[in-house]
């Protein structure tokens, strides 16, 4: 065994550094492990903003950010966690600010606070629009100041249960070569997303579904998978987000005739609508032949060179380097793609799950504060305030426990699977695999989901698996091997592509990012006000359900 710790978080993206800072300041010996270096987190390319209370441009509190949170999540959000969040926002970006972040200003010298969709007041803080950029740096200084030691460029691949207790991780070793096992009392998974699922996504190549499938191959429940967000602003033809901050300033949304066509879909809140709803009506637009070769236009001409340039800098950059258009100029072609993953692995308000030890928190964790659709703003909240209680709660525990034990035998049987895939000579790239999988999931399983072709989905998927089973890896060295750990990446994305599928054919009802137009286009409170809950049973998911946490709002028909 490599080394042990107290807690051990996997991910070091914002969720998990501030899990790890937490656990740290509780007094316990932390150790994070990331396959890449943590400042290249995904989180990092988070831009509009984080959201909470403050109140520095408008009479906002928690409460309005509850209802607002609830509201967007077609009220499929736990509404005790939403409390929660919004409650412990104020007080954990003023923490950020404390530690260094450097937020945008209003003239008085506040944290100044811009619109974001379905949003009641001005509640989003934002650095710019680098917002994740500026946090990710203000986390690592404090991991660097903690010594925090880190595993880094280490691929975590299992989690070790032994006496129905979760102790500790088999990870292979990038830098060096070979499997190495960390034993931990308590392990916190942080892994983010996983939008590689899809061809047209926002994603870093690095968000997997790492923590997730590790989860659910440990007999841990996934929940609502079947609520992946698709943002309806990403850079066409590459995916690259486009921050929501846009329309938070200002900016329209137009077709190839020039109309402003929100005013037929969200008549109010036009551009300020939630994800979900602009993303339809976005591929209406296109799906009817209002589109600009498989684009609409997202105009900020009108803001000025002035307000561009001050508070959507990189934005433009963004444009400017990958669509050759510089939006003072001229609008910018924008699309629906994959962006956030509402499940994930389930949890309680500690970000503990059903097996003993086990953590999670941030994207790869469902809590569930998102629901059946997040509002912009709320997932950098989310790993921060729920990174913080998972960091607290699994330190608790482990400086009430002493002993880690690791199964003997355990890393010759990983060590045995990995000879086998390195040792094949003959079969198919794992690329092939990938490919087809993102292909078929954007056309079968996107902004909107028909049963026939969720079915075909789950059939191609099945079929994708019998492949996998077969795939050939070229590189067969032990250092820098990223062909193997991709192999072992596309192995995590098939099973949870298998969990998304079953649980969007068995939820007959529109909510939120599930979208069924065709067969049930409305919401159905009484049969589906509740959560999907997969488990992995023997080589296949199997379907539960269970009940949303209701405490102050019922369910309303929602309008923007």
């Amino acid at each position: 065994m490599e080394a042990t710790h107290d807690v051990l978080v996997v991910g070091a993206g914002c969720a998990g550094m501030r899990a790890a800072i937490e656990a740290h300041d509780q007094g316990a010996a932390v150790a994070l492990i990331s396959k890449i270096h943590p400042v290249r987190s995904h989180s990092g390319a988070a831009e509009g903003g984080i959201n909470a209370a403050l109140g520095n441009a408008s009479e906002d509190d928690p409460e309005k950010h509850a209802f607002d949170t609830v509201k967007g999540s077609d009220y499929l959000g736990d509404q005790d966690a939403i409390q929660v969040l919004c409650d412990e926002a104020p007080g954990d970006v003023y923490q950020l600010e404390h530690w260094g972040a450097i937020f945008s200003r209003t003239d008085d010298g506040r944290i100044a606070q811009r619109p974001f969709g379905a949003a009641g007041e001005p509640r989003t803080a934002y650095a710019a629009d680098i917002t994740g950029h500026v946090l990710i740096h203000v986390l690592y200084e404090q991991v660097m100041k903690r010594d925090i030691f880190t595993y880094e460029e280490y691929f975590a691949w299992k989690l070790i249960v032994d006496d129905d207790r979760c102790q500790g991780v088999i990870g292979w070793d990038l830098l060096n070569g070979g499997l190495k096992t960390i034993g931990a009392k308590t392990v916190i998974l942080a892994t983010g997303g996983a939008g590689r699922l899809y061809k047209g996504t926002t994603n870093a190549y690095a968000c997997t579904g790492d923590g997730m499938a590790m989860a659910l191959r440990v007999g841990v429940p996934l929940k609502d998978m079947e609520m992946m967000q698709f943002h309806p602003t990403t850079l066409s033809p590459t995916g690259i987000l486009i921050t929501e901050g846009c329309r938070g300033e200002g900016a329209y949304l137009i077709n190839a005739n020039g109309d402003r066509f929100l005013k037929d879909y969200a008549p109010n809140a036009m551009e300020l609508a939630s994800r979900d709803v602009i993303s339809r009506a976005e591929q209406t637009e296109i799906d009817e032949g209002r589109g600009i070769d498989g684009s609409v236009l997202l105009d900020l001409r009108h803001l000025g060179a002035e307000k561009i340039i001050d508070r959507l800098h990189g934005t433009r950059e963004l444009a400017m380097t990958y669509a050759l258009v510089d939006p003072i100029q001229e609008p910018i072609p924008v699309r629906p793609g994959s962006h956030y993953h509402m499940g994930g692995v389930d949890t309680d308000l500690d970000g503990k799950t059903e097996l003993e030890g086990l953590y999670a928190a941030g994207e790869c964790a469902c809590v569930s504060v998102h629901g059946a659709n997040r509002l912009g703003g709320n997932a950098l909240m989310e790993t921060i305030t729920y990174g913080k209680r998972a960091g607290r709660a699994a330190a608790d525990w482990a400086l009430t426990h002493t002993t880690v034990t690791v199964p003997p035998g355990i890393e010759t049987d990983s060590e045995r699977e990995l000879k086998t895939l390195l040792d094949r000579k003959d079969g198919e790239r794992p690329w092939k695999i990938r490919d087809e999988l993102a292909q078929t999931m954007h056309e079968n399983f996107g902004v909107f989901r028909r049963e026939r072709q969720m079915q075909e989905q789950g059939r191609i998927v099945g079929y994708l698996r019998e492949r996998y089973e077969n795939v050939v890896i070229d590189d067969k060295g032990e250092v820098f091997n990223s062909d193997l750990t991709q192999a072992l990446e596309l192995g995590f994305l098939l099973e949870l592509a298998d969990c998304m599928v079953i649980s969007g054919v068995e939820r007959k009802e529109s909510r939120g990012a599930h979208a069924r137009p065709d067969d049930y286009p409305d919401r159905d409170d009484e049969k589906f006000m509740k959560h999907t809950i997969v488990r992995w049973i023997g080589d296949r998911p199997v379907l539960d359900w269970k009940p949303v946490t209701m405490t102050k709002w019922q369910p309303q028909e929602r309008k923007y």
